[in-house]
């Protein structure tokens, strides 16, 4: 049964991250990286300190100066800024689409970096995942577009993010290190300014894209704390796989967007990889019991 709730609340909180991304993309459209970042960032930090202090969760903690924090929240900054480049330069499915290959990615500096053991099968899945990605990007061919590799420096920084979190051996409450993570997006909006330096005037209906940006972004990292403190790990990281199915109808329907076959065939070998991977983590975690 909890399981069944950790499914539940992922595939929520990955509903809710398509939704957010949609909005950025109208955002976008009058305003840039910079300001996006700055205000949806420093928003939701606030938002999860009003959240800490009415729960009575600490807003600072001695741990958050381990190293392995301060990696995880440096690597978020960067994470933050070349998602939101690459957000505003290429359609939402084929950033959707590259940014499923992280759990490999996450595999793969566990094995090089951490020295966990991983066998020939997952590094052939592995393999095989990381070719998806050159099916979705296609260096060299006609429909490859440069900015792309936006996105894979981006997911570079949020495997960087998560193998940090792997090696982190402090008690941590979960709004604290939200509002982290929110303020570090903030600060990417700080860093970009010099690039991205023109705020533009905020209208009624992009201040509600801000506020709805906001809202969906926070409460989908809330959920998928939920989820993964809930069910098995396991058994409920599988489903963050459904967030390109949500931004595939979400940019269709909103956005005009139209995935080609080759970016599906891709995502799917992606996809299909990155499952492997974990039934196999799964099964060896269960022999090793």
């Amino acid at each position: 049964m909890e399981n069944l709730r950790g499914i539940l609340l992922m595939t929520l909180s990955m509903a809710f991250f398509a939704i957010e991304d949609v909005f950025i993309k109208f955002l976008a459209v009058n305003h840039q990286a910079s300001q996006i970042l700055i205000i949806v960032g420093f928003s939701g930090a606030l938002l999860y300190i009003l959240i800490a202090k009415a729960s009575g969760a600490p807003i600072y903690h001695r741990d958050l100066l381990q190293t392995p924090v301060l990696i995880r929240t440096v690597s978020d900054l960067f994470g933050a800024i070349f998602f939101m480049l690459a957000i505003v330069l290429i359609p939402l499915t084929l950033l959707s689409s590259i940014i499923q290959v992280m759990p490999l990615v996450v595999t793969f500096g566990a094995a090089l970096i951490l020295k966990e053991s991983v066998g020939w099968r997952r590094w052939l899945a592995i393999a095989i995942g990381f070719f998806g990605v050159l099916i979705i990007i296609r260096p060299g061919f006609e429909g490859f577009q440069p900015a792309s590799l936006l996105a894979v420096i981006c997911v570079l920084f949020l495997s960087a993010r998560d193998l940090a979190t792997r090696t982190m051996k402090v008690s941590l409450n979960s709004l604290t290190v939200s509002i982290y993570g929110f303020a570090a997006m903030g600060m990417a909006g700080v860093c970009t300014l010099p690039f991205f330096p023109n705020f533009t005037p905020i209208s009624g209906t992009d201040a509600i894209y801000f506020i709805a940006a906001t809202l969906t972004g926070t409460f989908a990292y809330y959920l998928i704390v939920m989820a993964m403190r809930i069910g098995d790990v396991s058994v409920v990281t599988p489903f963050r796989y459904t967030r390109l199915l949500f931004a595939i109808i979400l940019s269709m329907t909103f956005l005009g967007e139209r995935p080609d076959v080759v970016t599906l065939i891709g995502a799917l070998i992606v996809i299909l990889s990155g499952l492997y991977t974990l039934m196999r983590e799964r099964r060896l975690k269960t022999k090793a019991v």
